[in-house]
C-alpha cells in the first residue's frame, strides 16, 4: 500500500513539471509547409535560376603575353636563375 501510495504522489508531483515544457520540436527540418508556403519557395526559386541566368560567363583571360610564355617551365633554367642571383666569383 505504502508504495502505490509513493508511486500515485511521485506522479502527482510531476504532471504539473511536464505541463509547464515548451513545445520544442527537435526536428525542424520536418516541419511540413502548406501549399502557399510551396508555392513561394517555388517562386523564390525561379526568380534565383533566373537571376543566375543572367549572370555573364566567364570571359577569356586578358593576359597580352600568353602568347609568348610557354606552357612548359623547363626545370634547369630555376636552377641557373638561382645561381645568377647569389653570383659566382668564377666571372
Amino acid at each position: 500500500m505504502r508504495m502505490l501510495s509513493a508511486a500515485a504522489v511521485v506522479v502527482l508531483l510531476t504532471v504539473p513539471a511536464y505541463a509547464q515544457t515548451p513545445n520544442i520540436n527537435l526536428m525542424p527540418e520536418l516541419r511540413s509547409k502548406s501549399p502557399e508556403e510551396k508555392e513561394q519557395d517555388a517562386i523564390k526559386e525561379k526568380a534565383y535560376k533566373d537571376s543566375l541566368r543572367k549572370i555573364p560567363d566567364a570571359k577569356a583571360s586578358s593576359d597580352p603575353w600568353v602568347t609568348v610564355r610557354s606552357t612548359d617551365a623547363p626545370k634547369d633554367s630555376a636552377k641557373t636563375a638561382k645561381k645568377s642571383k647569389t653570383g659566382s666569383s668564377s666571372q
